[in-house]
């Protein structure tokens, strides 16, 4: 297997090798271009983004400054909004429903390290994000590897998601705990 092959795969792989550089760099390039060049969404912008994030529809609206590593790795549904400042680590699948709100400064990671001293010297992988449908994800979040947040979810702002959250939760605090069931009406 290919390191990004490892790295797709959640697999222990080498974040160094030429293709994965090559590719960050292809993004940071892009993201220059959104974050500097453009700045204002504009179709301008809005044609960075496809090829920045070509998993997400056409809707998708970003206030610049953003920042992620790769941009194929997010996959989002109808409908999503970042707020400025979010960083969204994609070295594995990062899979956000319609109709999301992300307040500024919220940071996704899927990037992780090994324990072991020796390990980590070499080696990274990653473990998936998914955030489901109708989620208000508020300032200053962090969200971990391998966490997935439920439908109808609002994690309050400055929490530190760690663990799954349940549907139509509330969700506050470093861990982030869930404090109350949601009852939404439409």
């Amino acid at each position: 297997m290919t390191e990004k092959e490892k790295m797709l795969a959640g697999e222990f792989y080498s974040p160094i090798s030429k293709e994965l550089a090559d590719e960050r760099l292809h993004a940071k390039k892009l993201l220059h271009r959104l974050n500097v060049t453009e700045y204002v969404m504009t179709d301008k912008s809005a044609a960075v983004l496809r090829k920045l994030i070509p998993n997400a529809p056409k809707d998708l609206y970003i206030e610049p400054p953003f920042h992620c590593d790769y941009g194929y790795n997010i996959h989002c549904g109808s409908r999503v909004y970042f707020n400025v400042n979010c960083v969204v680590l994609d070295v594995m699948k990062v899979t956000i429903g319609s109709s999301v709100l992300f307040g500024p400064g919220v940071h996704i990671y899927t990037a992780t390290h090994p324990t072991d001293v020796k390990t980590r010297k070499s080696k990274a992988f990653g473990k998936a994000v998914t955030i489901g449908n109708d989620c208000w994800i508020g300032g200053g979040v962090i969200i971990c590897p391998g966490v997935t947040i439920g439908n109808g979810c609002v994690i309050g702002a400055g929490s530190v998601v760690t663990k799954d959250i349940p549907d139509n939760s509330m969700a506050v605090g470093n861990p982030a705990r869930v404090i109350k069931k949601l009852n939404w009406q439409e």
